[in-house]
């Protein structure tokens, strides 16, 4: 069976064999330092001269950086660290060796790095940032599972749009028909509650959205979650159960990861529900105090959120934005219709929206009132106003933004960095 450098702990003294890539060589005397890496984590591999046969000796010597390797030896712990172990190398073999490696221990540029992201994949930063998000997705799952919402996939390719086409990418369907690349499952799901009463898509989805911020992708992955008989406020208190639930996973079985990103875990350590609420019109009134020049009626903006989120410890909910700024599916606030029953939660340090959400409309007459003042196409959209006249029941649902969630824990400047491939608009390889 093969073993693993994440199973050390439980191997010192025993002999063990791993296979990985040397992702740093060098040699001091009779002595070759290999830092070998297997997917499950590092290790430094030391190579004495007197201590193994001369073909393994000149074996270490010949290896280059990102050679792969079989390396076998014993386990033993690092002399001045008691979490960190070694392997005293008995036989090596080169399963093939590297040529000359392009990403140097020199600083590259965004755009070298991005054009070599197949390589730059191997680099232990990105290692890390890929393992987290892997947390975050099984986190996302354990969560809802332990919470009675099961999954339901929704399309990809889709006649029409959650909130207009001009943003979507747009092909050729069957006998000159349109469809369009998904830009969320939402609606699809709104259906399955009437069946499944809870539950969750999770997706790439795409927006053709010209924007080159560092919030943004072309291509990312996307969660959206529906529940029936829940109301503006409930759904609210699912989502800062998830991202508490979510943040408080990462915590637990990333502090491998999140040192290597040298993460500053304080803040980290205080995103605990409940979180912070403030009204859309409340949150005007701060930012005009900070020196925003932000209508009444205004959607908040990229700069506007970061304003709000340098502010505060904790995830912020801003809630009851005007509706003439939010999708037609939004319920209408009844204490006052200019604004609906919505939600973002915005990430503290400056990160931003990572959550959007809604009590949706559920009565016909309304949504299909919404329907016409927005100018959709009324037949496209009569599958989804059908839900609405068989056994209707108050529901709400929200969406997050892998990336964006990605980016915020690990502490990252750009989205860029959080999805293997990043699609761009700029960028469409490797």
């Amino acid at each position: 069976m093969q073993q693993f450098i994440s199973q050390f702990p439980s191997l010192v003294g025993q002999t063990a064999t791993i296979k990985g890539w040397a992702y740093n060589v060098r040699s001091s005397g009779k002595i070759a330092f290999l830092q070998i890496r297997d997917g499950s984590g590092f290790v430094q591999a030391v190579c004495v001269q007197n201590q193994v046969d001369e073909i393994t000796w000149n074996r270490a010597l010949e290896v280059t950086l990102e050679s792969s390797v079989v390396v076998t030896g014993i386990v033993t712990k690092h002399p001045k660290h008691d979490d960190v172990f070694e392997l005293q190398v008995t036989s090596l073999e080169i399963i093939q060796k590297a040529e000359e490696y392009p990403i140097g221990k020199k600083e590259h540029g965004p755009d070298f790095l991005l054009d070599n992201r197949h390589l730059w994949l191997r680099a232990p930063s990105q290692w890390a940032i890929q393992r987290v998000r892997n947390q975050i997705i099984l986190a996302t799952y354990d969560w809802f599972r332990d919470n009675n919402f099961i999954k339901i996939d929704s399309p990809i390719l889709t006649p029409n749009a959650c909130e207009g086409t001009t943003e979507l990418f747009e092909i050729n369907y069957f006998e000159e028909r349109k469809a369009y690349l998904s830009q969320s499952g939402q609606l699809y799901i709104e259906a399955a509650i009437a069946s499944v009463g809870r539950c969750f898509d999770f997706g790439p989805v795409f927006r053709a959205e010209k924007s080159k911020t560092r919030r943004h992708l072309t291509e990312f992955w996307m969660m959206d979650a529906e529940a029936a008989f829940v109301d503006h406020e409930g759904n609210m208190q699912i989502q800062e159960q998830l991202i508490s639930f979510i943040v408080k996973r990462v915590l637990e079985t990333c502090q491998t990861e999140l040192k290597i990103l040298e993460r500053d875990q304080e803040p980290l350590k205080k995103v605990v529900a409940p979180f912070y609420h403030m009204t859309h019109a409340e949150a005007i009134k701060i930012l005009r105090e900070k020196g925003s020049d932000i209508g009444d009626m205004d959607d908040l903006g990229a700069d506007d959120e970061t304003i709000l989120t340098q502010m505060y410890d904790k995830p912020i909910f801003v809630e009851k934005y005007p509706s003439e700024v939010k999708a037609f599916y939004m319920k209408r606030d009844p204490q006052d219709p200019r604004y609906v029953l919505n939600s973002d939660l915005l990430a503290p340090e400056g990160y931003g929206e990572i959550i959007g959400g809604s009590q949706r409309e559920d009565d016909y007459d309304e949504l299909i009132k919404r329907v016409r003042e927005h100018n959709l196409p009324e037949k496209e959209f009569q599958w989804y106003l059908d839900l609405r006249k068989y056994g209707s029941v108050p529901h709400s649902g929200f969406g997050y933004g892998l990336e964006r969630i990605v980016g915020w824990i690990c502490g990252l400047h750009h989205v860029r960095e959080t999805i293997p491939f990043p699609r761009l608009m700029n960028r469409l390889e490797p």
